[in-house]
């Protein structure tokens, strides 16, 4: 009997190392591995829109920090996950949702970017609850995305994954809920 006891004690100890977040019923497992790195969950935030929970997203780094500034500047590899909450996250309302984040969180530099923000929006259609974008950016290679597992493209130059980045980090968040759940605040 002790030992199904502590069998079981190990088991609910072990569950919480596996995973390290858990926001509106999405769990993020606590590391993953980016090439040779391995990155920890940073913190995790629950995008809205009205009130309709759109998605759950994880930020990942390989030290985590509470500074937006410091996050989108070092030179190691960084990883955006978003689990869908809902099938009404259309291909047109991400569009617009991309287009308004790059735009308000990277003025100056839009215009140089708006080609890559249109073909990185195109990676993705409708979005259904439980759909997974993973969003790898690796300085001085670009920005990789994945639907679901299979890779969707990837966008060159370190420009396009700062300004990535500063959708969610930058002056302009979805929100400053949403933004502070990223930065593990």
């Amino acid at each position: 009997m002790r030992r199904w006891t502590s069998l079981v004690l190990a088991l609910l100890i072990g569950v919480p190392l596996a995973f390290a977040g858990e926001l509106a019923g999405v769990e993020m497992a606590d590391q993953v591995t980016v090439g040779d790195s391995q990155l920890t969950l940073n913190g995790m935030g629950l995008r809205k829109k009205a009130i309709f929970k759109v998605y759950v997203a994880g930020l990942y780094l390989e030290e985590t920090t509470q500074d937006p500034a410091a996050i989108m500047s070092s030179d190691g590899p960084k990883r955006v996950v978003m689990h869908f909450l809902t099938g009404k996250a259309t291909k047109k309302k991400m569009d617009a949702a991309w287009q308004e984040g790059f735009e308000a969180n990277s003025p100056g530099q839009y215009a140089s970017l708006s080609g890559q923000v249109t073909k990185f929006a195109d990676f993705f259609g409708d979005m259904k609850d439980g759909d997974r974008i993973e969003l790898t950016v690796t300085p001085g290679q670009g920005t990789t995305a994945t639907l679901n597992g299979t890779a969707v493209g990837t966008i060159e130059g370190d420009a396009f994954g700062r300004a990535l980045l500063a959708v969610w980090l930058g002056d302009h968040p979805p929100s400053e809920d949403f933004k502070n759940g990223l930065l593990g605040k």
